[in-house]
C-alpha cells in the first residue's frame, strides 16, 4: 500500500505530475540483470535531475491498526503518524507511521532500496528535497514524480519522452 493511493496525490497535482515507467514499453518487473540496470539507470537519472548537490529525505511508511508508534527503524527516525482510515471500531482504523532519514543525494546511494521497490518488497517510499517541493515516489513499475511548477514538469517529461507510457493519461 502506498503512502496515499495514487489518485489522491496525482489528481489534485496533475499539473505537477509525471509518471516514468522503469522499463521500456512500461514493462512492470525486471527479469534479469540487464533489465535491473535499465530501471536503476532510469530511477537514478530522474533522481539526479531532481536532487543533485542537495540532501534528500527518504520517507518510509509503516502501516498499522494501532496509533502506537512502532519501534525506531534503522533506516530513519520517527517523523509523524497519520490516521488514514477512521472508523468507530478501533479494529478497523488504519494508521500510517512515517519514518524519515535525511541524507546527501548521490547517484546510486539508494540502489538497494530502489531494487527492493522494483521487486515490490518495499512500498510507499517517498524521496523528496528538504523543502518538500519535489517528490519522487518509486513503485514496482516506475515512479510518480511531482515537480515544483508545471514548466519544470514539462521540461522533465520532454527530456524523457521516449520513456513515457502510451496511455493517454500518462498512466
Amino acid at each position: 500500500m502506498a503512502v496515499l493511493p495514487d489518485p489522491l496525490l496525482r489528481d489534485p497535482y496533475r499539473n505537477l505530475w509525471v509518471r516514468f515507467p522503469s522499463l521500456p514499453e512500461s514493462k512492470r518487473y525486471a527479469q534479469d540483470e540487464s533489465e535491473y540496470a535499465v530501471l536503476l539507470e532510469r530511477y537514478n537519472t530522474v533522481l539526479d535531475e531532481l536532487f543533485a548537490g542537495g540532501d534528500v529525505y527518504v520517507i518510509t511508511p509503516v502501516w498499522a491498526s494501532e496509533a502506537e508508534v512502532p519501534p525506531p527503524r534503522p533506516d530513519g527516525g520517527y517523523w509523524q503518524s497519520l490516521l488514514v482510515k477512521d472508523d468507530p471500531d478501533p479494529e478497523f482504523r488504519t494508521y500510517c507511521h512515517l519514518f524519515a532519514a535525511r541524507r546527501p543525494w548521490r547517484n546510486g546511494c539508494l540502489d538497494e532500496l530502489l531494487r527492493d521497490i522494483a521487486d515490490d518488497k518495499v512500498v510507499g517510499v517517498l524521496i523528496t528535497d528538504t523543502q518538500l517541493r519535489r517528490i519522487h515516489h518509486p513503485y514496482d513499475g516506475g515512479a510518480n514524480v511531482f515537480l515544483a511548477t508545471p514548466g519544470e514538469r514539462d521540461r522533465m517529461r520532454d527530456r524523457h519522452a521516449d520513456w513515457l507510457s502510451s496511455h493517454p493519461l500518462g498512466l
